[in-house]
């Protein structure tokens, strides 16, 4: 799978079936559409890629918006190498670009660089400046520009429609096992463990520290969790919240990971939320924090 950041587009990526939106987290109703869009280009002999941007537009328009993705960028190209795509644009979300008008990203994107024949996109997409453009606006060019429009069906799992904002809600309120069947696996957190202040050493439980940077926040409390280290997989549990037991100021994921004790600073971990155990919590002292952790690494072992 080619990856570009940029609009120099490969003469064989051209002609092509593109699916555009944000695929945030890739879950299960995105993994329908990319299926659906890949027997499209299987059978009419095209390539297939996907045009996704960055950062979200979201991000780029609520400055305020710290903590929204569901998957970091480098997962989510991870997530469609494994589904084996031929190629991923990821467009540049910026000034100029949202000053693009509907028919010029049509004209300038889809048309003169990538030359699509099938487009694919959710009812509900939104483009161009001042998201005037729509499904309306992307048939009505249709003949003009040389390509066919495909509107995805909502994917619904229990009667509501899988999306994105669903997941986010669900995670924020701790039902991680409910947004591992959305996405079609566990919800994950990948970061570099940071310095803390060592005071789960000190008490006989180390933690590695990570920050959640852009990640969308999820119920604060203690989580049973699985950490990937390289290729090594382990059990641990996990404290996302705001340390009110030592008066912490700001937001830290601390994982204690089981049979491991060697120092982990700089590694790359990759944190998976199995299941939520309790809520965050304020401690009168250290000894009744420390009896409730061991009850915690119980529940999370049974």
């Amino acid at each position: 799978m080619i990856v570009y950041k940029n609009l120099s587009i490969k003469k064989n990526h051209k002609d092509s079936v593109v699916a555009i939106g944000n695929f945030d987290g890739l879950h299960v109703g995105h993994q329908k559409v990319l299926k659906e869009a890949k027997q499209k280009a299987k059978k009419n002999n095209l390539k297939f890629g996907l045009i996704t941007f960055e950062p979200a537009p979201t991000m780029f328009f609520n400055k305020n918006i710290k903590n929204h993705r569901i998957n970091s960028l480098n997962q989510k190209i991870y997530f469609l190498k494994k589904m084996k795509l031929d190629f991923v644009v990821i467009v540049n979300f910026n000034k100029n670009f949202s000053n693009l008008s509907a028919e010029g990203f049509i004209k300038k994107i889809l048309f003169k660089k990538l030359k699509s024949k099938y487009i694919f996109v959710s009812r509900n997409f939104k483009f161009g400046k001042k998201r005037l453009g729509n499904i309306v606006t992307l048939k009505n060019f249709e003949k003009k520009y040389f390509y066919n429009t495909v509107i995805t069906t909502p994917h619904k799992r229990e009667r509501k429609i899988v999306s994105s904002s669903l997941i986010r809600k669900i995670i924020s309120r701790g039902r991680v096992e409910e947004a591992e069947k959305l996405l079609g696996r566990a919800w994950c957190v990948e970061g570099v463990v940071i310095k803390g202040a060592q005071r789960g050493r000190k008490i006989g439980f180390p933690t590695c520290n990570i920050k959640l940077n852009s990640y969308t926040i999820p119920k604060l409390g203690v989580y049973s969790v699985q950490v990937q280290i390289n290729k090594l997989k382990k059990k641990g549990i996990a404290n996302i919240g705001y340390r009110p037991t030592f008066s912490g100021k700001s937001l830290l994921l601390e994982v204690n990971i089981f049979g491991i004790k060697k120092n982990l600073y700089k590694k790359i971990l990759k944190i998976s939320f199995i299941k939520f155990i309790r809520a965050e919590k304020k401690f009168k002292n250290i000894n009744q924090l420390k009896t409730q952790i061991k009850k915690d690494i119980v529940s999370t072992k049974k």
